[in-house]
């Protein structure tokens, strides 16, 4: 497995290995003793998988953590389609506070993204009929659901998709900005 770090080091791209034959490929898509050995930010406990279908391109997932005590960390890939995905950080007093990263994840690239605890977390379908898989650290925990607005100006995210265009939950439209969020997480 290759890594990769981003702009922000603590978020890190994944590359897994594929051994391809003539019946198709092969991946160990995640191996938690390899990754720890790459890297210690890696060594994690793993206890929920998520899934995604995303029918339209252009469809905005995000920007999505759970607060303290069930905060997550995610492991984001791609089987079918492509996205661009965004990692804010919002972990107060960290030189990158309010930053974020983009990297293109997908089926074709075979690569993953680590989103550590204290970073929302979103993405942007590249391809319609666009399946993504997550591994989170923390159970779902709804009162800990939190989000902060996808096309919040002080983000300075560019998406790839006009905010009329982007097709979007009605959870997703009405999170706060940034400046309105309350300190959840600060960093070591």
């Amino acid at each position: 497995m290759d890594i990769e770090r981003l702009a922000i080091p603590d978020v890190l791209i994944v590359k897994p290995p594929r051994f391809g034959d003539s019946r198709g490929f092969f991946s160990e898509t995640y191996n938690r003793r390899r990754l720890a050995a790459l890297d210690p930010a890696l060594d994690v406990d793993f206890v929920q998988d998520n899934q995604s279908l995303s029918a339209e391109r252009g469809t905005v997932r995000g920007l999505h953590f759970q607060t303290p005590p069930h905060a997550q960390a995610k492991l984001v890939r791609v089987v079918r389609g492509a996205i661009l995905d965004v990692a804010v950080d919002l972990r107060h007093g960290s030189p990158t506070y309010g930053r974020h990263v983009t990297a293109e994840i997908s089926a074709e690239a075979w690569n993953q993204i680590f989103v550590p605890v204290g970073f929302a977390h979103g993405f942007c379908t590249l391809e319609p009929n666009t399946e993504v898989i997550y591994k989170v650290t923390g159970y779902y925990a709804p009162e800990c659901d939190k989000g902060v607005l996808w096309n919040d100006p002080a983000l300075g995210i560019g998406w790839p998709v006009d905010g009329d265009a982007a097709v979007l939950s009605d959870k997703d439209r009405r999170q706060p900005p940034l400046a309105e969020l309350p300190v959840w997480f600060t960093a070591a």
